[in-house]
């Protein structure tokens, strides 16, 4: 998996369809990514309801996109979050064990272990998670384990919300994990702009590995950022980038068309290197994804998508993007506007419970 490029269905709120899902195979295929991990925060059976296996319709679902992604030469993943289960002095290994082996039915290659968004303010967290991520471990079939710690990055923000992060967590966490497990990280930021490589060495040394970068671009779950389409291109990820990552796992928007957009950016910036253009990349990606006249729609209609946001729309803005996007209906891409526009997308506070 070094080096190893792809995305994280891992955000809060309107999760992709299934045909969109399935869709993505062919996608990251001919990008030339690696990877694709289910990971929706909606989906409450890897979450708040881990304990409960999934119904029998979703695990038909699930499997199908397992079969369709390995089909293109993708790994599929999973991403697991038994909730808060740290916070339990009681926890029952043999029935972690048994939710896992049932997650095996649909042959994942990848298993996240996703601590993320939960307090942790427990002295024992360290020890407690690696406690779990053995269990897992010893009952899964997944060739690769990925953790997310609770703290997974330098950003003060998670201990105003999660509580204070227990003195010596990250280091402990390390040393605790098997070596061959990789360990998620978004950077100095939750949502990280540029990743400095003295602040990727530093957090190498205290996880005792290379961190795998949880990419928080473009999503744009949460109060604050669902207003925008994140539609832009990567920035500030160099080819050099890669060497000191175990992986690239890229967490997109609720809108699974628009972010083909910046992820198809992503795929020049790691192929042309220094000689990569993200204006013309953008520019490239409308075309191809868009058409020439609905690309070129949404390509000038950048700032106000990504710098305006639906909340400072005026009405005149407003009515000229339902009028220029009505003219595409029935494009994937414009109809995901056209939902924006409609608030089809807003941030809902009951995703978070």
């Amino acid at each position: 998996m070094t080096g190893a490029v792809g995305v994280i269905e891992g955000f809060f709120g309107r999760p992709w369809s299934w045909p969109d899902r399935a869709a993505y195979a062919d996608f990251l295929a001919g990008l030339g990514f690696d990877f694709y991990i289910y990971a929706p925060k909606d989906d409450r059976h890897l979450r708040r309801r881990w304990r409960e296996p999934w119904p029998d319709d979703t695990v038909a679902r699930v499997a199908a996109l397992s079969r369709g992604y390995r089909a293109k030469g993708l790994r599929f993943g999973l991403g697991f979050s038994p909730f808060e289960l740290h916070l339990d002095d009681a926890h029952d290994p043999a029935a972690l064990r048994a939710r896992v082996r049932q997650l095996n039915a649909v042959e994942p290659d990848i298993l996240c272990v996703l601590f993320d968004d939960m307090r942790g303010d427990t002295p024992a967290l360290a020890a407690r998670q690696a406690a779990i991520v053995d269990d897992i471990r010893a009952a899964s079939t997944a060739g690769r384990i990925i953790v997310c710690p609770t703290y997974y990055s330098a950003d003060p923000v998670l201990e105003k919300v999660f509580g204070p992060m227990p003195a010596g967590y990250l280091d402990d966490l390390g040393r605790l994990l098997a070596p061959g497990i990789d360990i998620f990280w978004t950077g100095p930021k939750v949502c990280s702009r540029r990743y400095p490589s003295a602040h990727l060495d530093d957090v190498a040394a205290r996880l005792g590995r290379e961190p795998f970068l949880w990419d928080n671009y473009p999503v744009n779950d949460g109060a604050a950022m669902a207003p925008f389409l994140h539609i832009g291109p990567f920035r500030d990820r160099p080819p050099a980038l890669r060497e000191r990552l175990a992986g690239h796992a890229v967490n997109p928007m609720n809108q699974a068309w628009l972010s083909r957009i910046p992820l198809r950016s992503l795929a020049d910036s790691y192929r042309h290197g220094d000689a990569y253009d993200p204006d013309r990349s953008f520019a490239d990606a409308c075309r191809a994804l868009c058409g020439a006249e609905l690309g070129a729609a949404v390509a000038g209609d950048l700032p106000l998508f990504q710098e305006t946001g639906l909340d400072r729309l005026s009405a005149a803005e407003r009515r000229a993007l339902e009028g220029r996007y009505g003219d595409f209906r029935g494009h994937p891409l414009a109809d995901e506007v056209l939902g924006w526009l409609a608030g089809d997308y807003a941030f809902d506070p009951a995703c978070l419970t």
